[in-house]
């Protein structure tokens, strides 16, 4: 019987072990999406408690909480910090099964050094060794960071952003890079409470004047000139449904004035607004030569009575079913066609979309940029070892999983960097096995070296990110 969480852990034979300690391991990490704060990591933010550093904003352990019976109070209530630790503390063995449960040790062992398993008769103690080592030196926001040998991290952020915590962090000292993503989503809304509101932050924000849909579209170029002069390289956008039609602009135009009125559009006008938006939007990307990435298929907020209560990205979300290839592929062909298609990242939330992502990714390949058009890393409910070991599987099938640009965290915690490691350990023992099975050459150089760029080089050559100097003076 295997130990748990060896160093063999989730390796099944000894080239998955080589590909892994030899060639994955020590690369660094590309964080390209995810949702930390810039201000936190500018000011090095401390954490009084394990509590705070894990479970904040964790809708992840919320959800199993909650499934586990615990008490609102114990979970997003008034609790104290300690006991709410415990509350967590008595569901993780319930966990089993969970990548959670992976995680959650992963994270006591690569942090803090603590081997024990957590459970209710641990937690006083561990609790305790946690706090010890929070409260003491080199344990700040930067410092996990850097513990965790990133290079670079995207966060996520709203256009009319001032950025003010990128732009400090960029001359600052540290030597890692904290780059701008552009989330235009509110832009994209436009039957969503308080769109005309937000259009007049985008007003103050670019400086210039929003009378008209015009206006409102020079008003996005301006932020994207200004995000890319920050460092940004990236786009992000949540697509719960994906949906594209051609659309013309003298369409659009009364569309976008109707609702600055606050009037409600019909369905075929939002349509209308957002393809048409998208559009100009993914243009606007290629001429800048970011990336741009489609998070498809959530079904967010399902529950109104906590929605009302919490706010959103709390633990009610779920997977959407919705038709998205023939939208997409109308989405990617308009752009296409244009010669204005921008790199691409699809991601879907429901995995029956795995193999649509795939074989539309290849149906729009330029020929002179590897993987231009990639079928994104398991999201969300699917970055289990499932998940994620299907995602690769269904990109080898149809695609090339060698030029795959590989994981990102979408976390809030600055804990979550071993899920890279976890990827590392599942992208290895699939290239082991095929080498172990006579399925791939029994090559260690050439598997090592797509381990390598699937864990970091192509990531790197794809974004060609802004990199801080490492080296320390």
């Amino acid at each position: 019987m295997k130990t748990f969480l060896d160093d063999q852990f989730l390796l099944s034979n000894d080239t998955a072990a080589k590909l892994y300690h030899e060639y994955a391991k020590g690369m660094p990490i590309i964080d390209y999406h995810c949702h930390l704060s810039p201000r936190e990591i500018y000011e090095n933010k401390t954490f009084k408690n394990i509590t705070e550093v894990w479970l904040y904003g964790d809708h992840y352990k919320w959800r199993a909480m909650r499934a586990n019976g615990i008490a609102e109070e114990f979970i997003t209530g008034d609790a104290s910090d300690e006991e709410k630790f415990s509350a967590w503390a008595k569901t993780v063995p319930m966990t089993i099964g969970n990548p959670l449960y992976h995680w959650t040790h992963l994270e006591l062992r690569r942090f803090f050094g603590i081997y024990e398993l957590l459970d209710e008769n641990s937690a006083p103690e561990i609790w305790r060794n946690v706090n010890e080592q929070l409260n003491g030196k080199g344990f700040g926001a930067r410092d996990l960071i850097e513990k965790s040998n990133v290079e670079t991290v995207v966060t996520t952020d709203d256009p009319t952003d001032s950025l003010e915590y990128h732009l400090k962090l960029k001359e600052d000292d540290y030597n890692v890079s904290v780059l701008p993503g552009f989330r235009p989503d509110k832009a994209l809304e436009i039957n969503q409470e308080g769109f005309s509101g937000w259009v007049k932050k985008l007003e103050d924000a670019s400086g210039l004047a929003i009378s008209d849909y015009d206006d409102f579209l020079e008003a996005l170029k301006n932020r994207i000139g200004f995000f890319h002069e920050a460092g940004g390289r990236i786009s992000d956008h949540a697509i719960n449904e994906m949906m594209y039609v051609d659309a013309d602009l003298k369409d659009v135009q009364p569309i976008f004035a109707k609702a600055m009125n606050g009037e409600r559009v019909t369905v075929e006008e939002e349509c209308k607004f957002k393809s048409y938006t998208l559009h100009f939007l993914g243009e606007c990307y290629a001429e800048k030569g970011w990336a741009m990435q489609l998070h498809i298929n959530a079904l967010r907020n399902n529950s109104s009575k906590m929605y009302a209560k919490l706010g959103p990205d709390t633990g009610y979300d779920a997977i959407n079913d919705q038709d998205i290839a023939k939208p997409l592929c109308r989405f990617l062909d308009s752009l296409d066609r244009k010669g204005a298609l921008p790199k691409m990242i699809l991601y879907s939330l429901n995995p029956r979309d795995y193999v649509v992502l795939s074989s539309l990714s290849g149906s729009f390949q330029d020929g002179r940029t590897p993987g231009k058009i990639q079928h994104g890393t398991a999201w969300w409910f699917n970055d289990t070892k499932d998940g994620m070991l299907e995602q690769m599987k269904t990109l080898a099938n149809i695609g090339l999983l060698s030029r795959f640009i590989g994981m990102l965290t979408d976390s809030r915690s600055f804990l979550s960097y071993t899920r890279h490691e976890y990827f590392r350990r599942l992208l290895c023992d699939v290239i082991g096995s095929w080498a172990e099975n006579g399925e791939a050459p029994n090559d260690i150089e050439l598997l090592g070296q797509i381990v390598k760029g699937i864990s970091y080089e192509n990531a790197k050559h794809y974004f060609q990110f802004e990199v801080k100097d490492r080296l320390k003076a």
